[in-house]
C-alpha cells in the first residue's frame, strides 16, 4: 500500500478534493430537506436490488433492474426542484462562509410568537407562521423574500400589518431564526374542511400534510389563534395552551 504512495500525482489529489467537495455541498443543501428521505428510499431500493440478486428473487429482481435502468430520469424529476435550488445557490452563495447568527433560546421564541399572535388575534391582524422542524421548507421560500432575523414580537406583527407589501403568505422560523416571509404554501385539497377557514387555514394545513412543520394561524375574521400539526387543527388556543403545545412540539 505505502508503495502507492510516490504514484499519486497532484492532479489525483485535485480529483479526490474536488469530489469530496462536492459530495459535501450536496449533502449540506440535501440535509434535513424532503430529498433527504428519498435519498434514504432509493438507498433502500438499492440495497433490495443487490439482494434479490444475491438471493436469487428474479421476479423481485427483474422489477427492481428495470426500474433503475431509469434511475437518472427519476432522480431528475423527483429531485428537479433541489437540483434548481443547488444550482441557484452554486451561483449566488458564499461558499466556504458560515455567518456567526445569534440564536436565542427556544422559551423566548415561543414567548415572542405567542404574544405576537395573541396581540394579532385581538386586533383580528391574519398571520400565518410556521416552524421548520426535521424536514426543509426551502422549497416553499424559493419566492418569498428572504430575511435573517431575532424572532421577536415586534417583528411579526410588523410583517402581518395590513398594509405591509410581506404580510401576505407565511412566515418561517427555522433554527430559531426568521428566514422568510411571503412564503407561499401548498393548499389542502381536503375536501372536509369548515367552509370559514381561508387560504391561510388551507395553506397551513397543505405544509403540515406534507411536512412535519408546525403551522400557526391567525383568523383575522374570529380573531382566533389556531395550531396546525400533521394536518390536524388545534383550534382557538390560549396564551397556556399555546406556549404548552409549542414548548412539546418544538423540543429538540
Amino acid at each position: 500500500m505505502f508503495d502507492m504512495i510516490p504514484q499519486i500525482r497532484w492532479q489525483d489529489v485535485l480529483d479526490i478534493g474536488i469530489i469530496a467537495f462536492l459530495v459535501y455541498r450536496a449533502l449540506h443543501i440535501v440535509r434535513g430537506s424532503r430529498a433527504m428521505q428519498m435519498i434514504i428510499g432509493l438507498a433502500v431500493i438499492l440495497v433490495a436490488y443487490v439482494s434479490s440478486r444475491a438471493l436469487g428473487l428474479f421476479t423481485l429482481n427483474w422489477i427492481l433492474d428495470n426500474f433503475l435502468a431509469s434511475i437518472i430520469l427519476v432522480i431528475i424529476v423527483i429531485f428537479q426542484s433541489d437540483i434548481r435550488r443547488a444550482l441557484t445557490q452554486v451561483g449566488s452563495a458564499p461558499m466556504f462562509v458560515s455567518a456567526e447568527r445569534e440564536v436565542q433560546r427556544r422559551e423566548e421564541i415561543i414567548d415572542e410568537v405567542a404574544q405576537a399572535a395573541l396581540a394579532m388575534a385581538s386586533k383580528h391582524v391574519g398571520a400565518l407562521v410556521v416552524f421548520e422542524r426535521e424536514v426543509g421548507l426551502n422549497e416553499y421560500m424559493e419566492i418569498g423574500t428572504r430575511l435573517d432575523a431575532r424572532v421577536s414580537r415586534e417583528l411579526l406583527e410588523s410583517v402581518f400589518l395590513p398594509h405591509s407589501p410581506i404580510h401576505d403568505g407565511a412566515l418561517v422560523i427555522q433554527k430559531g431564526r426568521v428566514t422568510a416571509v411571503r412564503c407561499l404554501l401548498p393548499l389542502s385539497t381536503n375536501p372536509h374542511l369548515k367552509k370559514t377557514w381561508g387560504t391561510r387555514h388551507r395553506a397551513a394545513l397543505g405544509v403540515t400534510e406534507e411536512t412535519d412543520a408546525v403551522a400557526l394561524v391567525v383568523s383575522e375574521q374570529e380573531g382566533t389563534a389556531t395550531l396546525v400539526v400533521a394536518g390536524n387543527v388545534t383550534e382557538n388556543v390560549d396564551g397556556v395552551r399555546l406556549r404548552a403545545a409549542l414548548q412539546e412540539l418544538l423540543k429538540p
